[in-house]
């Protein structure tokens, strides 16, 4: 249990450290990231509610990402991986199955929102006009994790 533990937090951190300074991340990051995200999940919650969770989970990633799409193609009038990197959405798809499904829409949001916080935060000192969205929203699931594997939280896999 804790070499699972240590593996997420060494892959959290290096997405985080690879999408801030370089923009890309090795993409064998973000199975590794599912797999034992997955694996804590599933030790933490019923064997059905596992899988209920993951499928809803992913059916609001794809509601969510036709909404993004659907918005960079008739207002932003830009391609859509040009709005939304393929590293953030492997991400995304890793987290899926890493939390129930409330969980995973509230720590979403929240990741999403330090994320904004954060890169306005740093902007200034930024010389690239994008945004490590993968890389902001590891470090947010990373503290998460550690957060609650060091007790302040009580549950992250059932609100």
């Amino acid at each position: 249990m804790i070499l699972i533990k240590l593996i997420l937090i060494k892959a959290f951190v290096l997405v985080f450290i690879q999408d801030y300074k370089e923009r890309q991340v090795y993409w064998f990051l973000f199975p590794i990231i599912g797999i034992l995200g997955g694996i804590l999940f599933y030790q933490n919650t019923l064997p059905e509610l596992f899988l209920v969770s993951i499928k809803i989970n992913l059916l609001f990633l794809a509601a969510m990402t036709l909404i993004i799409y659907l918005y960079a193609k008739f207002k932003l009038k830009t391609k859509f991986l040009n709005t939304l990197g393929l590293g953030d959405l492997l991400l995304f798809l890793a987290i899926s199955v890493s939390f129930s499904t409330l969980s995973f829409i509230v720590l979403f949001i929240s990741a999403l929102i330090f994320s904004l916080v954060l890169h306005l935060a740093l902007n200034e000192s930024q010389k690239t006009v994008t945004v490590p969205l993968a890389g902001y929203m590891s470090l947010f699931f990373l503290i998460s994790y550690l957060f609650y594997w060091a007790g302040f939280t009580n549950d992250i896999y059932t609100l």
